[in-house]
């Protein structure tokens, strides 16, 4: 078995406290079963607190989250309690995990970064160099690689070349991926695909505001972001998309879809991207970071989204 991942992957540390977006706030954490059974021995203070901030009745164990939907352990300097005294072995899996995600084939495990943290998508938006895939390790023996599952990868290579080809600008590029994908976006303008995410569930209130102002902002006066800087910055975006969103089609067969999807993701945190330059006078990449991390955040983790923005592309 192969271990693939991004080359910026072995780069990546959380930022704990300084993290202006924790993990630990807003988000159910769902407690795997060893960890569970783990923390049940724990004894005295801790384990008491455990206990009391554990839901164990229903069908998945999950901390049961407090004022301001924050972790029961995440204490006011923003770091976890469970660290501080058991160490960062005593995490439950989501939680060694996040952000990393993971994508199986036959004979390899892919694994990235999600953009829904802000310190991975600074790593990932802010590189410089083209995103390469590297091997991380590999065990001995290991099934082959079945067909469809080599299909894929080899398409995905096609369509991140393109994503990667710096001889021409980055919109261009995306509209390479949308030809060879043999599929075009549906709805003609922004607003309209503003009031599609509207229509989807949302969780953070700023980010129903981004769209609001997505939908209503005129940007067609706003010059095209296509400094060097923000060429790279783009380029990144959708080599991340197309890495992480098409072995999806694996399973639901839009192979078609998921890459239109990667390049609507793109486009979309684009128009953001002028909205705020519009509406602040000026874009920095630290912004994009943060839009990113929004739409990350509000749509790549929720497949019900997701589902219902394939509808509207297929459709």
């Amino acid at each position: 078995m192969k271990w693939i991942a991004p080359d910026y992957y072995r780069d990546f540390q959380c930022i704990a406290d300084q993290c202006r977006h924790s993990c630990c706030i807003g988000w159910v954490i769902d407690v795997d079963p060893d960890t569970l059974a783990y923390y049940q021995t724990i004894t005295g203070k801790l384990g008491k607190r455990l206990q009391d901030g554990i839901d164990a009745q229903g069908e998945t164990a999950h901390f049961i989250l407090g004022e301001g939907e924050r972790c029961p352990f995440l204490n006011q300097t923003g770091l976890c309690d469970l660290i501080t005294e058991l160490g960062e072995e005593a995490l439950c899996q989501i939680c060694t995990d996040h952000p990393r995600y993971r994508n199986f084939y036959s004979d390899r495990t892919e694994i990235g970064l999600g953009l829904c943290c802000e310190a991975a998508g600074a790593l990932i938006l802010r590189k410089k160099e083209k995103t390469e895939l590297i091997l991380l390790e590999e065990d001995d023996g290991g099934e082959a690689l079945e067909d469809a599952d080599a299909s894929l990868l080899e398409w995905r290579a096609e369509l991140i070349a393109l994503a990667q080809d710096r001889r021409i600008c980055v919109a261009d590029r995306a509209e390479n991926i949308l030809q060879a994908a043999e599929l075009q976006l549906p709805k003609d303008t922004v607003a309209e695909w503003a009031e599609i995410y509207l229509g989807l569930e949302r969780l953070e209130e700023t980010w129903t505001e981004r769209l609001q102002e997505l939908r209503d902002t005129e940007t067609s006066a706003v010059p095209v972001l296509d400094g060097a800087e923000w060429e790279i910055a783009f380029e990144q975006l959708l080599v991340y998309f197309l890495y992480r969103q098409l072995p999806f089609a694996l399973d639901d067969g839009e192979y078609e879809g998921r890459a239109a999807f990667a390049v609507l993701s793109y486009k979309i945190i684009c128009q953001m991207c002028y909205v705020h330059a519009v509406l602040h006078g000026k874009i920095e990449l630290e912004n994009l970071v943060e839009i990113a991390r929004q739409y990350s955040a509000e749509i790549e983790y929720s497949d019900e989204n997701v589902e219902a923005l394939l509808d509207a592309i297929l459709t």
